[in-house]
């Protein structure tokens, strides 16, 4: 079999009298197959508790019965928790595949480069200076994500935007903005930082309907645009010129996409708190189990939903009190998970 001829069993045409589209089938196998596993695990977790419930249970109160009782403990106090965990998980990894393809560097995730930082910055703001609430800390975790982006990108501009400079910078300015977040913990009051000490781990503790509904907004806003130009990401992937003659803007392109998923980043940190590593580790196991050299950015997204949504569950299973922070987890398997990048990284040549 020929190599043109192994594309075109792998890539197949999905094609109206509207529009075409084309599409990968493992990649569209894989993304069913995270989907599946995503919801088993969202099962699970609700089941999981003090008031422990099986699968069959769980799905039966889901649909209007179940056992006596079972009703507000699944529909008013976990299922707002394991929705937020997919949909946080969700924008995480998209906005990880965006930056990652963006530096075209695999450690060049939002939580590396300090737009998650100034996500963090923000909404810690709104907490500890204004004492603001749900919906205004989101506001504040946008507006600190947007102008930490701004910052990093007009930092790394020189005739353009490289790859490594960005991830430089971003190092940078995640520095400076851990130095402001650890001076607003000096000056603020006990109960205050406590809360904020919480939050800032990465936690699903207490989540409710609120935080699902504004990590909703921010995947209804943002991920169509994000795909509507998933196509310009794979090309930017091949450097500016190349991208050039194929009939896209560059610049323009690289700011859209840079706007799209800081603020897919800032929503999620709104939501959830800054989980750490999963908007690194998410788009590289997804290319891995696609075996795709693009972007990737839906595998990324579902692979992102399933780790959230598995940490979730180890969190409760560990604590079944449940007051273990989700981002304790994920920071734990994250930070193993970056040893072996970089020594991969180091191997290859590139380090």
């Amino acid at each position: 079999m020929t190599p043109v001829q192994g594309l075109e069993v792998r890539r197949s045409h999905l094609r109206t009298r509207a529009w075409s589209m084309r599409y990968d089938r493992r990649a569209v196998l894989v993304c069913a197959a995270l989907l599946v596993i995503g919801a088993l695990a969202t099962v699970f977790a609700i089941g999981t508790g003090r008031y422990a419930l099986t699968p069959v249970e769980v799905v039966e109160t889901l649909g209007g019965g179940g056992p006596p009782g079972a009703e507000f403990i699944v529909l008013d106090l976990r299922l707002p928790r394991a929705l937020d965990a997919v949909l946080v998980g969700f924008a995480m990894g998209m906005s990880g595949a965006v930056f990652q393809s963006l530096s075209r560097n695999p450690l060049g995730s939002p939580d590396v480069i300090g737009f998650g930082n100034g996500a963090s910055a923000g909404a810690l703001m709104a907490i500890i200076i204004f004492d603001l609430g749900t919906a205004q800390t989101a506001l504040g975790a946008v507006v600190g994500g947007c102008l930490t982006a701004a910052a990093v990108y007009l930092l790394a501009w020189k005739r353009g935007v490289h790859g490594y400079r960005l991830v430089l910078v971003g190092i940078g300015a995640s520095a400076v903005l851990g130095a402001a977040t650890s001076f607003l913990y000096v000056r603020a009051e006990i109960g205050k930082a406590a809360q904020a000490a919480t939050w800032m781990v990465g936690s699903l503790n207490g989540r409710g309907w609120s935080d699902v509904i504004i990590a909703a907004i921010g995947l209804v806003v943002l991920v169509p645009v994000i795909l509507a130009n998933a196509r310009r990401l794979t090309l930017l992937e091949m450097g500016d010129d190349t991208a050039a003659a194929l009939g896209v803007r560059p610049e323009h392109s690289r700011v859209t996409l840079l706007a799209a998923g800081t603020g897919l980043t800032a929503m999620a940190v709104a939501a959830a708190g800054p989980i750490p590593f999963i908007a690194l580790a998410a788009p590289q196991l997804a290319r891995r189990v696609t075996r795709s050299a693009g972007p990737g950015v839906l595998p990324a997204a579902w692979m992102g939903a399933v780790l959230v949504g598995a940490a979730d569950l180890l969190t409760q299973r560990i604590s079944s009190s449940a007051l273990l922070p989700v981002g304790v987890v994920s920071g734990v398997g994250g930070g193993v998970y970056l040893a072996w990048l970089l020594l991969r990284e180091r191997k290859s040549g590139r380090l």
